[in-house]
């Protein structure tokens, strides 16, 4: 079963609502699910809450030590609680989905992630689980910095906002580990727009 979810992000005001803090936004609306409340935890450099779920301990975590030290938190707190890898969820902003996608998957590269990047260094291996919050890109690798640290405009925060929602639907699935059944219910797509009228022929 998941035993850790981490969401990733930046602390403090000034960053609280960039694209960034996508993965923060997930795991408090986890935790207002669970009816816990995230405390400074200084042994594991971040924010922390422990849940009991049919019995089983599950921690959350956001990590307060920027993102591109998620790592040093991610294994304080992962090696003092024996927890595997695979029995990890990170969940973080992803510049190649659009916002209102999300996607599961496990293992893999960083894609220049700084908070992967840290995690991967720190775990000694890429081998945990990802839940991906789509933020879509700017277009220009130029402008990658600039734009997750932005506020996202509020059609797109409404969207990432939508698939925060969608996807805490497959929490059962992914506390137990079920991950194909996860995978299925965060990966159904919108449906199409309907298509636009044909003019009228005129006489």
């Amino acid at each position: 079963m998941i035993k850790l979810v981490v969401g990733l992000g930046n602390p403090g005001p000034e960053y609280e609502a960039t694209r960034h803090n996508a993965g923060f936004w997930w795991v408090d609306a986890l935790a207002r699910e669970l009816k816990v409340q995230l405390v400074p935890e200084r042994s594991y450099w971040g924010l922390a809450a422990r849940a009991t779920v049919d019995g089983q301990p599950v921690w959350l975590l956001e990590p307060q030590t920027f993102m591109n030290l998620s790592g040093k938190a991610v294994a304080a707190l992962a090696r003092f609680f024996k927890i595997a890898p695979n029995e990890v969820l990170v969940v973080h902003d992803e510049l190649d989905l659009q916002p209102g996608q999300a996607k599961l998957k496990r293992g893999g590269g960083h894609a220049g992630h700084n908070g992967l990047r840290d995690i991967h260094a720190q775990l000694g291996t890429p081998d945990y689980w990802r839940l991906r919050i789509g933020i879509g890109h700017p277009g220009d690798r130029a402008e990658v910095a600039n734009w997750v640290l932005k506020r996202p405009p509020q059609e797109q925060r409404t969207l990432i906002e939508d698939s925060i929602a969608h996807s805490l639907k497959a929490w059962p699935a992914l506390l137990a580990a079920d991950m194909d059944k996860a995978a299925q219910q965060i990966h159904t797509t919108k449906p199409p727009r309907p298509k636009p009228p044909r003019p009228v022929e005129s006489a």
